[in-house]
């Protein structure tokens, strides 16, 4: 395991924590407190911002294998993640939330078409698509919970 990828999984699991801590704390408030909407709304900015890093994945990998074919659909889709989770900032809680949601498991569809070779696949490790699309759901997920979590 090289280094890179030793502090992306350290990374990703940092960053899984604390969209789980904000997750839980707004959905245990009291949906009628004004602390519920902050808590929400906190929860879907800084799951928006964890979106567009992992958008950019997307960026990234092409970069480094520029002559791999089909790069520019992966840049295109990384702008998408971006625009998405620009979108999700700029809306109430409960939207923005889902709006993300959405996001990462459209990531997650995304990762798992590399694995399936439907979307340029050399530049990716072979762990990689399952390990990102198992990411991407549980955080769509969690970010979903406090949505859920109304009466």
């Amino acid at each position: 395991m090289t280094d890179t990828t030793l502090t992306l999984i350290v990374a990703s699991g940092a960053l899984a924590v604390t969209l789980v801590r904000l997750s839980v704390t707004a959905a245990r408030l009291d949906v009628n407190s004004p602390a519920r909407l902050v808590a929400e709304l906190r929860l879907a900015q800084f799951a928006a911002l964890v979106l567009a890093l992992f958008g950019g994945i997307y960026i990234g990998i092409p970069l480094v294998q520029e002559a791999s074919p089909g790069a520019g659909i992966d840049v295109a889709l990384a702008i998408g993640f971006l625009a998405i989770a620009s979108a999700a900032i700029t809306q109430e809680p409960a939207r923005a939330l889902t709006l993300v949601s959405l996001g990462f498991a459209g990531h997650a569809v995304v990762a798992l078409a590399h694995g399936a070779d439907r979307l340029p696949s050399d530049s990716v490790p072979e762990w990689f698509p399952v390990a990102c699309a198992i990411y991407d759901v549980t955080v769509a997920a969690v970010c979903y919970l406090p949505i859920v979590r109304r009466p």
